[in-house]
């Protein structure tokens, strides 16, 4: 494989830190491994980021022999792995991973108890970052933070009973949706009924509270459909991503909405969970000082890109022209019209053998539409998230560009495989290897009902291979049913698939010779993995020339026609359909089909009543189609201003975000120095907490503008004394505020004291254990850090309040270290503690920090009604919230590291379980 000149000018954009526009099957994988490795010659390692597992994995195999060849090494991340291999692919120059694996390795680092339990590159995780699909990861995605949740309430009962009500409950009677945000609102009689319903006086109570469960049932009733949001399988509500139309089976909806969906079902209903760490894909790809990004449609949300990230979209030229015909935009009145004429329009193309591929919306259109074509006995594939289809995925994209075939797709974003007229050859080739000989391995069949009714082989031209693959394949035949049998195993399934793919992987690494002679060195061994590459690339080449052949005649005919059924309300996922024909400078055609009952009419409340007047006077058959500039207009209009509405929303949530992203990095970067850094960073971190802790307590009951006598000093040596426990008891036994008055009174001038041995007249004197270098200079920084800092008020007695500062700290830390040291247990021990007690207060605290900012987040827009910013209420409450969390921090941390020392046996269990 070489680069085309048009890709050197992609991989230049890469790395200048921008978005190559470059439209399907111009070689994005190739064009990733120019700036991947040029940034990892470094060796600060690079991320090339896909939207799944499959993406990741073959563009690994793809191009690691390029980057191998070149001296790199290639790291792969995928769904499963343990922390030793993810701690081992991250360690490599260039590391393949998807988007959500990336983003959840990053917070399972920062909620690691230990430095062993780290796979990421720290202190520097993140260095240069090469995203796929960049405007999938960033805009599509951006609405969904990725969260980590522990289990909380169990509440699970009032799901089902909250259901039962939400379908007592009558839409415009009793409650009104508002589709465009996804919102409910009951009406008066609406919360009347609910009350009733539920024997309650008050739905909002805070000691019962129903509302947050009915609410919730009533989304689940109005906006969340099976089939099109989820699918239910195994006694499970599986999310379809309407990105992709894959099933996403570990993801769930936070803030009760999926309980709500299960217990609508009738499913078993999961605990709710509380979320222990969150991160949007914004905040996540805002950590690469580098970034970089591909997709095919990017241009028309180049001002986004441009604001959240200061990533400018470049367009990359094609290497051959695009001859695709975009065929004008047909206007229906009803969505049966829309539905009948689609199916005609596919029954031409099959007539004429074109290849077509339809795009629908979600798993109930996909079916629909299937239903219809059967009815006219037209043989089709379905791709959707249905088991029964996902599992025959590569096949059906492999055979999606031969003639005859009639493909009807959820969604084509993110599949990652080109459509090639005639059919691709690598994947039919390794379709007839597993059809001849996979059943011979393996007995178990696998695991998901087939649909066999709606595709018909006999349609699609029959693959001819030579004398020399069918020799091959016989003899290949015979080893594995040999293998088996001398091996005295049972293979399951997925083994054999693996075996074929490592098979195939073989033939791409090794040329003839090097297989003959494996095959000849290992015949007493029942070589099957050798014969079968070889058997492989013998059928590609068969493969190849049926291809070719095949493809030339669909090229005749007009190339892939590809069919959308609606309009989506962002032009980038139409035009990524769309540049599903045509790839390469191959002929093609696209069309679509909307009809005036769409979702996307609804959601944005479009009067439609003009276009139903115009298709009235046009004709009377409300199924007929409509053509003309004045619809184009209006919907493209239509489209514009969803794209506007759906930009304010992720730019509302990226502001929102900014203020916690700036909390969390502080947290998550306090976190990881304190797991990372040296042990005498670690106590360092444990001085900072004493000292901040008793400026908290001097500044609660100090004013320098005063003389001390007005001053709160025996609340100040309470307070004090509280925090430190028993092991100032004894220390400040007898003194009292009126003790301390008398002492700060009675202080020298500052120029005469030595702040090396200071402490207060007729106040007991700290523990002499700033003994040695390290210590002193410690004790002088702290001195250094209180007289520079502004936390103490401009005043009279300014020095004296930060010499009371310096001498409560020295007591503290000092008494603190004494009671370490009578404790007798060894310095690994006892930073190993420190360690233990530092990370679960401040996880703890963090945990807590996040539900009150997400409650926050919700609670600051009603305050929009009193005229006020909600954004700036958030910021402001939020910088309160988290001055306090850090504070609380900081005094537990102390306070459980005095008690654990002063009574080590008695507290371990507590501290380190």
């Amino acid at each position: 494989m070489r680069h085309f000149d048009v890709q050197i000018i992609g991989g230049a954009v890469l790395h200048d830190g921008s978005i190559a526009e470059m439209k399907t099957g111009e070689g994005k994988t190739l064009v990733s491994t120019l700036a991947a490795y040029l940034n990892a010659l470094t060796g600060e390692g690079v991320h090339v980021v896909t939207v799944n597992d499959y993406l990741a994995q073959r563009d690994a195999e793809w191009m690691e022999r390029v980057h191998r060849f070149l001296g790199l090494s290639v790291g792969l991340i995928q769904r499963g792995m343990i922390p030793e291999e993810r701690r081992s692919n991250y360690r490599c120059d260039i590391t393949y991973t998807n988007n959500s694996e990336l983003g959840f390795d990053y917070l399972r680092d920062n909620l690691a108890a230990n430095s062993e339990q780290l796979v990421m590159r720290w202190p520097k995780p993140f260095h240069f970052a090469i995203v796929d699909e960049v405007d999938s990861v960033l805009i599509d995605e951006g609405r969904n933070p990725l969260l980590i949740s522990g289990e909380a309430s169990k509440d699970v009962a009032r799901y089902p009973v909250a259901a039962k009500v939400a379908e007592l409950l009558v839409q415009g009677l009793h409650y009104t949706v508002e589709l465009k945000n996804n919102s409910v609102e009951l009406t008066e009689e609406g919360i009347a009924l609910a009350e009733m319903a539920l024997e309650t006086n008050d739905l909002w109570d805070e000691n019962d509270p129903w509302a947050r469960f009915v609410m919730n049932a009533l989304k689940a009733k109005e906006f969340y459909r099976r089939d099109v949001q989820y699918i239910v399988r195994n006694g499970k509500a599986l999310i379809i991503n309407e990105l992709t139309g894959r099933v996403e089976e570990k993801r769930r909806w936070s803030e009760g909405i999926h309980q709500a969906v299960e217990a609508k079902e009738g499913l078993k209903i999961q605990a709710d969970s509380v979320v222990v760490a969150q991160i949007t894909y914004q905040s996540l790809f805002k950590l690469y000082p580098k970034l970089s990004g591909m997709t095919g449609t990017a241009k028309t949300e180049e001002k986004e890109f441009l604001k959240m990230f200061q990533m400018p979209v470049i367009e990359v030229p094609t290497n051959l022209p695009n001859i695709r015909v975009d065929l004008p935009i047909q206007s229906f009145a009803t969505a049966r019209g829309k539905w009948e004429y689609a199916r005609q329009e596919v029954e031409s193309m099959f007539r004429l053998g074109r290849p077509v591929l339809v795009g629908s919306t979600s798993v109930e259109n996909s079916e629909y539409l299937s239903d219809l074509l059967k009815q006219q006995g037209i043989p089709h594939n379905v791709l959707n998230a249905r088991p029964k289809y996902a599992a025959r995925e590569a096949e059906t994209v492999a055979q999606a560009g031969r003639k005859y075939a009639i493909t009807i797709s959820t969604n084509m974003a993110g599949r990652g495989t080109d459509i090639i007229l005639g059919g691709n050859p690598k994947m039919l080739a390794k379709k007839i290897i597993e059809d001849r000989l996979l059943l011979l391995l393996t007995r178990e069949a696998l695991n998901v009902e087939v649909d066999d009714k709606t595709s018909s082989p006999k349609v699609l031209s029959e693959i001819k291979l030579g004398s020399s693959s069918l020799a091959l394949l016989a003899k290949a035949a015979l080893l594995a049913k040999y293998v088996g049998k001398a091996e005295g195993k049972s293979w399951t399934y997925q083994e054999a698939k693996s075996f074929f793919s490592e098979s195939v992987e073989m033939s791409q690494s090794m040329n003839l010779k090097e297989l003959q002679k494996l095959i000849d060195k290992q015949s007493a061994m029942y070589p099957l993995g050798p014969t079968v590459a070889l058997t492989y690339l013998s059928v590609l080449k068969d493969c190849e020339v049926h291809c070719s052949n095949e493809g030339s005649e669909v090229k005749r005919l007009g190339g892939l026609h590809v069919i959308g059924t609606s309009l989506h309300e962002s032009r980038r996922i139409d035009n990524q359909l769309r540049g599903r024909a045509g790839r390469q400078g191959d002929p093609g055609s696209t069309r679509f089909m909307v009809s005036l009952q769409d979702e996307m009419f609804q959601k944005f409340s479009f009067d439609t009543s003009w276009a139903v007047d115009l298709i009235s006077r046009i004709t009377n058959d409300e199924d007929m189609p409509i053509e003309g500039d004045a619809i184009v207009r209006q919907l493209l209009g239509l489209q514009i201003s969803a794209e506007k509405y759906y930009f304010g929303i992720r730019k509302s949530l990226v502001e929102f975000d900014e203020v916690l992203e700036v909390q969390r990095k502080h947290v998550y970067d306090l976190r990881q120095s304190i797991l990372t850094g040296a042990n005498e960073s670690c106590s360092q971190q444990i001085f900072q907490y004493m000292q901040a802790v008793v400026d908290e307590i001097i500044f609660g009951n100090v004013d320098p503008l005063k003389h001390p006598r007005y001053w709160s000093l025996d609340k100040l040596l309470k307070e004090f004394i509280a925090i430190a426990g028993k092991i100032l008891d004894d220390l400040f036994a007898g003194i009292s505020g009126d003790t301390l008055l008398k002492s700060i009174e009675e202080l020298p001038e500052l120029n005469s004291i030595d702040i090396n041995n200071f402490y207060f007249p007729d106040l007991p004197k700290p523990p002499n254990l700033f003994r040695g270098i390290r210590r002193k200079s410690s004790s002088l920084k702290r001195w250094l850090a209180i007289c520079s800092d502004d936390l103490t008020k401009n005043g009279r007695y300014r020095a004296t309040t930060n010499l009371l500062r310096k001498y409560l700290g020295d007591i503290l830390i000092a008494s603190y270290l004494n009671v370490v040291q009578e404790s007798r247990y060894d310095d690994v021990y006892m930073k190993e503690v420190e360690r233990a007690v530092l990370v679960k207060t401040l996880d703890c605290f963090w945990r807590d920090h996040l539900i009150n900012m997400n409650r926050l987040s919700s609670a600051v827009n009603v305050r929009s009604f009193g005229h006020r910013n909600p954004l700036e209420e958030y910021k402001i409450d939020g910088c309160r919230f988290f001055i306090s969390m850090l504070s609380a921090t900081r005094r537990l941390t102390v306070e459980s590291l005095v008690q654990y020392w002063s009574s080590p046996m008695e507290s371990q269990e507590l501290f380190l379980s």
